[in-house]
């Protein structure tokens, strides 16, 4: 989009554009997102900004109203396999965090030279930036939802010091961190309950077919659905950086809006509960990857329902979303154990055990190391992850990874073709039995998620 675009959308208060971009008033010292309901201020006191991190970088504050901070992350870094796009996504799980920029480059494969530079030439912001703007978001998401101690959220939140995180809190949302607290609208978490979390999507989402498929896909002692449709609420257990965690996603209902009709709301409810409160930058991460929450529904079922094949599929179901995984090993064990009862024993044998079981949830899944014992093309596919042989992490190189299992004994095309889509969330792959035109591109695995919830492919 070029400014004059963007500035339309800022006008309409459009929001298909939450997360793609941000805009600034010079008069305010204010960034907000383009559908902020404040007053459009003239064209000429605006400023265009990729992330929220270079407009924080250039002195703006975030808005108290629209809280640009909390919008779905673009769903451009989830398309891209360049270096911009993978950097993205590893900042979003907390790498710069546990290993700094030098860690974020050895992953990406460039020096920490080109990776700054290349980020702040694409996107107005270096990996440093980028990362603290995440960290006040979740600053901000622990002072409103939780009676945590403010120390202890500083170090949560990724900061190295106390005083760190008061500067940049002070910063970003012109307020101290117990300003920020008191301005909560909602009553905070008690001790013991978890942090409560609102997930954020853009546009519709079809909630049903996505929980019907991990209704589906449940591995017994890792997952759990409860409820009725409509009202369901996902359950399952997380293995993270610092230690472990448990996470109850809520199914929303549609709900009427005004004229007619029915819309989906913007957000997904949760409630996360962890170890080391230092995971819920890679808890957040790993759950907007498995529900598919940065996805652009608007630019898929524009491209897709140009087609008559998919047209009515697209009008049936708009803003159909492609659940992803939080775990890349477990997605291959759902490819090449087969149901979901043969997983569970997987992790019976080689996962670890829940040091206290919540409900029917005990055992987290295994990690690479564990299960490269397990046999066949498992466990050399988790030998492969374990040395490093093979990637399958947010910032792993789409093509590479595909070459490399390509190369493992046991894995079929369509075994690869599902690893690309699920584990590395690749928008754009298609089973090689699946009829996939070239007019479906960029959105060829949305495209094949319609046949399936459709009923047209059995893949």
């Amino acid at each position: 989009m070029d400014e004059d675009s963007r500035y339309e959308a800022v006008r309409g208060r459009d929001g298909r554009f939450d997360g793609v971009f941000f805009f600034a008033v010079r008069t305010t010292g204010i960034y907000c997102r383009p559908s902020c309901p404040a007053v459009t201020p003239k064209r000429e006191n605006v400023r265009f900004f990729a992330t929220a991190a270079a407009a924080q970088g250039s002195g703006f504050r975030a808005c108290r109203r629209c809280r640009p901070d909390a919008v779905p992350g673009s769903a451009e870094w989830d398309a891209r396999a360049d270096v911009a796009g993978r950097a993205m996504r590893l900042i979003a799980d907390g790498v710069v965090d546990r290993e700094g920029v030098t860690g974020l480059a050895a992953r990406l494969g460039y020096s920490t030279r080109q990776v700054q530079r290349q980020l702040t030439a694409e996107l107005g912001a270096g990996p440093v930036a980028l990362a603290r703007a995440q960290r006040a978001h979740t600053a901000r998401v622990l002072l409103q939802t939780t009676s945590l101690p403010v120390t202890e959220i500083a170090f949560a939140a990724g900061f190295s010091s106390v005083r760190q995180f008061n500067d940049t809190v002070r910063e970003v949302y012109a307020r101290t961190p117990t300003q920020v607290r008191d301005a909560a609208p909602a009553r905070r978490a008690a001790p013991g309950t978890g942090v409560p979390l609102r997930l954020a999507h853009r546009g519709p989402y079809q909630y049903g077919p996505v929980f019907d498929q991990l209704a589906r896909e449940t591995v017994p002692g890792v997952e759990e659905v409860e409820g009725t449709p409509g009202g369901r609420v996902y359950r399952r257990t997380l293995r993270l950086p610092y230690g472990t965690g448990v996470a109850a996603v809520r199914e929303r209902g549609r709900r009427q809006v005004a004229g007619g009709g029915t819309h989906p709301g913007g957000w997904l409810d949760a409630r996360v509960h962890l170890t080391d409160l230092r995971d819920l930058t890679a808890a957040v991460h790993r759950l907007r990857r498995l529900f598919d929450l940065d996805a652009d529904p608007y630019a898929v079922d524009e491209r897709l329902a140009a087609d008559p094949r998919l047209a009515p599929l697209v009008a049936a179901r708009p803003g159909l979303r492609v659940p992803g995984t939080v775990d890349p090993l477990e997605a291959a064990a759902r490819a090449l154990a087969g149901p979901p009862e043969a997983v569970a024993r997987l992790v019976r044998r080689y996962g670890k055990t829940l040091d206290a079981p919540s409900g029917t949830l005990t055992h987290l899944f295994p990690d690479p190391v564990a299960l490269a014992s397990a046999p066949g093309p498992l466990g050399v596919l988790a030998t492969a992850l374990a040395d490093g042989t093979l990637h399958l992490d947010p910032g792993a190189d789409r093509a590479h990874a595909e070459q490399t299992l390509r190369t493992l004994p046991g894995l079929t095309p369509a075994t690869v073709t599902t690893l690309r889509a699920r584990a590395l969330g690749d928008p754009d792959v298609a089973p090689p039995d699946v009829e996939a035109p070239a007019a479906w591109r960029p959105w060829r695995t949305y495209a094949v998620q319609h046949l399936r919830v459709a009923g047209r492919t059995q893949v």
